[in-house]
């Protein structure tokens, strides 16, 4: 269907304004709040903290997997993409929460993982019944080893999640998983594929959900014509719409799909995309056309630095422009160490040898205190934070951090669950750290998460940071997000900001159109203020002084 867009702003007319700047909290299902008492988080417990999320002061809640699952991958795994998870309720209990998020105008956004099913879901466990050249295989991307007698893989393509990308069955073929084992890559040439997930899209829309978060979106289409090329080579291809495996110009063809169908609602359903991808190509995901949304995901690797900060903000507003879309802030979220954690870390403590969004040596080495200064972090976290609420566009908010959790850190290897220990041996100790369940209460089996412990440990530390306590303390970190949030809805009347020059390389400000200043000190040495009464400080702050690492907001003067 044609699409109205407004050629000034390149704004679908279609789409309703609340997503370009809402505040979006993610829940964790499994790590949120636990009604039945088996350690397990579930869709009663979220539904028994909706007045929590409402007073808040959140615009919607995006729900991880809640899906059937093995919880190889913490839910990502599924078995049945239209189905609720026993161990976390029923389609009752998911419609009865959906209504009480919408009688207090909080939107619902689910997440739809379309790369790959579970080892699990009918359809593999149909191709694995039907052997080769089946046409229940071509739903999957099967293929014959190599080497003598096929006994070797396909390719020697490794898995995110460690080891081997491909996984021999029984009769001797090879399936591709780019993450888990227990997770086979879908053939999204195939029609089936195609139109199941339509079906899937609609069965959620039609419930009444207002949105999609779509994961690991750039890698749905792919080219394996033979021969396969080494990983060797597809190191050295450009990844310019042409690369076999990730971010192909074809997978905006499925999108276009699904836009169609989310603009056949009133009003049109919403889509995000995770997309990890050069920034040059971050907008084709974001376009009125496609998702209409993309993560950024800049400053979850971006040090607490104040050049770093600017560019990556100029960078991604100027690429929302070209899209037409909004920008999306993110700091923390289930896949990375928490940010008040990131920041109280030297960069060297966290490590060359993985990826800073994995915690790198500081983890492997059971996250030692002494190179943590959890005070600095803190303090970093919520001036990060202050800032980006600031900003023009929608932010995504991870569960806890508006409690100021930092990373646990120190989990027994028998108590992990991330697949990426046990395909690394422990070398990535991967994401359990920010999946720890909530702590609800200061003490308790589970700090009051369930009425009978949670499936991760807690440390005892997690008791300062019970919701109950920060409550009962007004200069929690839970009550300035409550109270950013408050005034943010006053701040956000447009989507752009002016750079207001400070005299200091460490020290930010930019101009709201309404008149609102909002003054971040990277530093540690005091930035003076001369102008307007601040309205909201991420630390305190003396009259006509901001501290360092610290925002304010300045309203603007009557």
């Amino acid at each position: 269907m044609a699409l109205p867009v407004d050629s000034a702003s390149g704004t679908l007319d279609l789409l309703p304004p609340w997503w370009r700047q809402a505040v979006v909290y993610q829940v964790y299902p499994r790590s949120f709040a636990d009604a039945d008492a088996d350690g397990i988080g579930d869709l009663r417990g979220i539904l028994s903290r909706v007045d929590y999320l409402s007073d808040l002061g959140i615009d919607a809640i995006w729900l991880s997997p809640f899906y059937p699952s093995a919880l190889a991958d913490g839910g990502y795994d599924v078995d049945d993409y239209r189905d609720v998870d026993p161990r976390l309720g029923t389609l009752d209990d998911f419609d009865d929460l959906l209504r009480a998020l919408h009688s207090r105008d909080i939107k619902v956004v689910v997440d739809i993982v379309p790369n790959h099913t579970s080892n699990r879901h009918r359809w593999f466990q149909e191709a694995l019944e039907a052997g080769r050249g089946s046409a229940a295989r071509e739903r999957y991307i099967f293929r014959e080893g190599t080497g003598p007698d096929g006994l070797e893989p396909p390719t020697d393509w490794g898995a995110m999640f460690g080891g081997s990308a491909w996984e021999r069955v029984a009769d001797g073929q090879w399936y591709l998983h780019t993450f888990a084992i227990e997770q086979p890559d879908l053939n999204w040439n195939h029609p089936e594929v195609r139109e199941d997930f339509l079906t899937t899209l609609r069965f959620w829309a039609d419930r009444g959900v207002d949105g999609f978060r779509i994961d690991v979106a750039h890698l749905l289409a792919k080219d394996l014509t033979e021969p396969l090329p080494s990983s060797a080579e597809l190191a050295l291809m450009p990844k310019d719409g042409k690369h076999p495996l990730v971010d192909r110009d074809e997978v905006h063809e499925i999108y276009a799909q699904w836009r169609a169908l989310f603009n056949s609602y009133d009003p049109p359903r919403t889509a995000v995309a995770e997309a990890w991808v050069d920034p040059s190509r971050i907008h084709l995901y974001a376009r009125p056309e496609s998702l209409g949304q993309a993560f950024n995901f800049d400053l979850l690797e971006t040090d607490f630095d104040a050049a770093q900060f600017r560019r990556v903000i100029s960078d991604n507003l100027a690429l929302v422009a070209e899209s037409g879309s909004s920008s999306t802030w993110v700091l923390s979220n289930h896949d990375v160490v928490r940010h008040a954690t990131r920041y109280g870390l030297d960069p060297e403590a966290i490590g060359t040898r993985l990826p800073a969004r994995h915690g790198g040596d500081w983890l492997v080495a059971g996250g030692d205190e002494a190179q943590l200064d959890r005070e600095r972090g803190a303090r970093r976290a919520r001036a990060a934070t202050t800032f980006i609420l600031g900003l023009p566009g929608s932010t995504y908010l991870y569960q806890g951090e508006e409690l100021g959790l930092h990373e646990v850190a120190d989990i027994p290897a028998s108590a992990r669950q991330d697949p990426t220990f046990f395909r690394t041996h422990g070398e990535e100790v991967g994401r359990d750290g920010c999946r720890v369940p909530l702590p609800w209460a200061p003490d308790g089996s589970s700090f009051g998460f369930g009425d009978d412990g949670a499936h991760l440990p807690q440390p005892e530390w997690f008791a300062r940071y019970a919701v109950s306590v920060e409550e009962a303390d007004p200069r929690s970190t839970l009550h300035l997000y409550r109270t950013a949030l408050r005034l943010r809805h006053e701040l956000q009347t447009g989507e752009h900001l002016e750079w207001v020059e400070t005299g200091r390389d460490d020290v930010l400000r930019f101009a709201r159109p309404n008149g609102w200043h909002i003054v971040t000190n990277f530093g540690t040495e005091p930035y003076e203020l001369d102008d307007a009464p601040v309205v909201l400080a991420s630390t305190p702050t003396p009259l006509g002084v901001v501290p360092g690492e610290t925002t304010v907001w300045l309203a603007p003067v009557e």
